[in-house]
């Protein structure tokens, strides 16, 4: 099979996944909720793990103690997702304000630039955005986190269809460097 029909697939499958998420994006939220419990679980695990490698008692109670939050907080999302889908939202509703006002303010460093519109415009959407989610928080947090991942599938999906069909229409050295730098 050639290397731009796995893309192909590979985008194919993602937009129906994220069209799947987005049919019902609460499902998903929980979903992701549970997933991110069992990652911080697992990695509080490995953290306690190399927390007892450690050689000063310093680094050891250290390593240990994080390990031991980071599998407290997995198992308090896995147990309570509900509570978990409402704590990561909020979490990334501070995230979308703290990232629009750095590049509001980053914008008006590119005053000069022909990329002071974009930056402008990129960090006044997260701001409002940010504030949409706070004023309407009740009804957004439930769906939010499964809403974002079905986002994220559909145009994930749409890159690397895109990308397929470049690599099918490349020539030459173009071509043969990306396969080699996909094939790594």
């Amino acid at each position: 099979m050639k290397i731009w029909v796995k893309w192909l697939i590979l985008g194919l499958l993602s937009i129906a996944f994220g069209v799947f998420v987005l049919s019902n994006p609460v499902a998903a939220s929980i979903a992701v909720t549970t997933l991110a419990g069992v990652l911080f679980l697992l990695s509080g695990g490995f953290q306690i793990f190399a927390g007892f490698g450690e050689e000063s008692m310093g680094s050891k109670f250290l390593g240990i103690g994080l390990g031991l939050l980071m599998v407290l907080l997995g198992l308090s999302l896995m147990w309570h997702p509900l509570e978990g889908v409402i704590s990561l939202t909020m979490l990334v509703a501070i995230l979308f304000a703290a990232s629009g006002v750095a590049r509001l303010i980053t914008s008006f460093q590119m005053r000069d630039t022909p990329f002071f519109w974009a930056m402008l415009l990129s960090g006044g959407v997260s701001v409002l955005l940010a504030g949409y989610i706070f004023a309407n928080f009740a009804s957004v947090a439930p769906s939010l986190l499964g809403l974002l991942l079905g986002i994220e599938l559909v145009f994930n999906g749409a890159g690397l269809v895109v990308l397929a069909f470049f690599l099918r229409t490349a020539k030459g050295d173009v071509r043969d460097k990306l396969e080699q730098r996909l094939n790594k």
